[in-house]
């Protein structure tokens, strides 16, 4: 029963790893491991190098959570060569790190052959349990849209591979070749951890070799890191040491124990120091409270960390993409907002009509495959006039702020925006024909940019802000069936828009672990259209008025962004996130009242939707003839 919390946090791990496969985005096909046992599933008949609950099951290791949380079948995150496998009937699965492997071994695995082999220091070193092809072997293609997870560098040290920084040098570049035989695969998407600094770890923390095994750790990072630079693939590197020094700085943070030496002590006793009060004999035992479970492996805690860390950035472009669409949703409400106001009854010739109106907008992102959900809110006020130079033609200026707010992903990331937009338009109308066109530009102003993921026990957030820019071009040309003096109109017409959106690249703030950079990212819209327009004078001073449009997007290929951690600014890599959709619809309703006579007083109600998004408004405006 003392061992209740683990059990506790081991079931919490599994459940949300579960439900949160069925309600995130799941952009990989799959999830194939390589490594060593700070990896490996359990090619030793189920046995994991981490701690066990109180079932005497062993809690999951870090790609075991991430994948859960991808979406990816737990039958594929099993181990691929494990002796049991086919003694029991069971399939093997795509996690093919083996505890005790070395750089070279792993790289065996996926290009020479896979082997199950007790490692040194262990009964019966040496022993292979189980063979079998290497993931590449005999000319095999990887899966392009995997994402593919690389772990190693430690067994080198540990079994007496490196003793010089030359041996580090040579050590990372092995653990790179493994990323660069993936990529001539046929892979693009490859996970690779930095060793964490084997200094600080209860083997060698306090002992002579802690120094210069730190130094050596740093070497063969240096080298790791060069060489994944040259390999043309997304190369998603985590940036171990740092994120495990942070909890070792702040250990209430990521719920680990203050007051106790997380480093120098461990929860099983194997190889280590068993901690006192929270190790398995200790007087309240929970490993979720130790970063190390031996002497060299990390306790569920600290998978989870690293877990929750590579979904951090995994997950960010799935948010970070929403940014331009909420600089169009901008465009989309002050051109609808526009619109509204081309209904009100036009002034007589020679003069000027002024208008101010005030909206709310709600804006809903439906989650896709590579893109968070997300709820926006927002409002405006525009400002704008128009003259009228003779009976066909009117002209007119308007500019308007539009402020939103968008809560986006898991965690319920908070993305602020200042739209501050100015257009220029014109109508005309001579017969039964008709037409308008306006053009808008505007500046973006993304004060408050701040994402949340989970991290741990805890949320963390990282903060930025940036700028931008926007443009867009609208027109229609439509016919009225009925004669101008009618009480009621309908008038089918055509459209077409463009819109760019620009937004500037960025850094959070922070320079911790998690901290990101983006590239810019720009979205094009080019839509063409055709709908309905309508209106009916239901009172002498009132007429209501409707419209219904069906669009095409031309530019629906997925976005992506190009990003980095703030902490390794010359690694860089592009990941997918969200697509916009190749079919909208558009519906707006709105009535307008003539108060005295010059004076018009109208409210709209104006709905779009395609497969993922729903955009609503609603705004009521005052316009005065002169």
């Amino acid at each position: 029963m003392r061992k209740a919390p683990l059990l506790r946090f081991t079931l919490a791990s599994l459940a949300l790893a579960c439900s949160q496969a069925f309600a995130t985005p799941s952009p990989y096909s799959n999830m194939i491991v390589f490594g060593d046992s700070l990896s490996d599933a359990g090619q030793f008949g189920g046995v994991r190098f981490t701690n066990r609950d109180a079932n005497g099951n062993y809690a999951p290791v870090s790609p075991m959570i991430l994948g859960g949380r991808l979406g990816v079948n737990p039958t594929e995150l099993g181990p691929s060569t494990s002796p049991v496998n086919p003694v029991l009937g069971l399939p093997d699965g795509n996690n093919w790190a083996v505890g005790g492997y070395t750089t070279q071994q792993i790289l065996d695995s996926i290009t020479t052959t896979s082997e199950t082999v007790i490692p040194p220091g262990r009964p019966g070193a040496g022993l292979v349990l189980r063979d079998k092809p290497g993931y590449l072997a005999n000319g095999l293609r990887a899966d392009p849209n995997a994402l593919y997870y690389l772990t190693g560098g430690g067994n080198d040290f540990l079994q007496g591979l490196v003793n010089s920084p030359a041996d580090a040098v040579a050590a990372g570049a092995r653990l790179a070749a493994s990323a660069q035989a993936l990529q001539q695969g046929g892979a693009r998407y490859i996970m690779v951890w930095l060793l964490p600094d084997l200094g600080q770890t209860p083997n060698f923390s306090g002992t002579p070799q802690q120094n210069p095994l730190s130094l050596l750790s740093g070497a063969f990072n240096q080298s790791l890191l060069s060489q994944l630079g040259q390999i043309d693939a997304e190369i998603i590197p985590l940036n171990i040491p740092v994120l495990l020094s942070e909890a070792l700085a702040s250990p209430d943070q990521f719920g680990l124990a203050s007051g106790q030496n997380l480093v120098g002590t461990c929860y099983s006793g194997e190889g280590c120091v068993e901690n006192p009060v929270y190790g398995i004999n200790g007087a309240t035992p929970d490993p979720t409270k130790l970063l190390f479970n031996d002497s060299v492996h990390p306790t569920i805690a600290g998978q989870q960390l690293i877990a929750d860390y590579a979904y951090s950035i995994i997950a960010a472009p799935w948010e970070l993409t929403l940014l331009p669409e909420m600089a169009h949703a901008s465009l989309r409400a002050h051109q609808d907002e526009l619109r509204n106001q081309w209904q009100t009854p036009w002034q007589a010739v020679g003069q000027w009509q002024a208008f101010v109106a005030t909206g709310a907008q709600d804006l809903d992102f439906d989650g896709q495959r590579s893109a968070a959900s997300g709820d926006g809110r927002g409002y405006n006020l525009t400002l704008g006039g128009s003259y009228r130079l003779n009976d066909a033609w009117r002209l007119g200026l308007a500019g308007g702020v539009y402020r939103q707010k968008l809560e986006a992903g898991a965690q319920d990331s908070d993305y602020k925006l200042d739209s501050y937009l100015a257009s220029a338009f014109a109508q005309y109308r001579q017969d039964r024909w008709w037409a308008d066109a306006a053009l808008t530009a505007g500046h973006l102003d993304y004060s408050d940019l701040k994402r949340t993921f989970a991290l741990g026990v805890n949320d963390r957030s990282e903060k930025g802000d940036t700028d931008g820019e926007a443009w867009a071009m609208s027109g229609r040309l439509g016919y009225n069936l009925a004669a101008e003096s009618s009480s009621w109109q309908l008038a089918p017409f055509i459209s077409a828009d463009y819109a760019r959106v620009k937004v500037d690249g960025y850094d959070e703030k922070s320079g911790r672990s998690t901290a990101l950079g983006f590239d810019d990212q720009e979205r094009t819209s080019r839509r063409l259209g055709v709908g309905l327009l309508g209106s009916l004078q239901v009172l002498p001073s009132t007429r209501l008025f409707a419209e219904v449009a069906q669009e095409h997007e031309f530019e629906d290929d997925q976005q992506d962004v190009t990003m980095h951690l703030t902490s390794l600014p010359a690694n860089d890599f592009t990941l997918a996130g969200y697509t916009p959709h190749s079919d909208l619809t558009r519906a707006s309703l709105g009535v307008s009242h003539e108060v005295v006579a010059g004076v018009h007083l109208r409210g709209n109600y104006n709905w779009r939707k395609s497969d993922e998004l729903t955009q609503q408004g609603v705004s009521l405006g005052v316009s005065v003839d002169f």
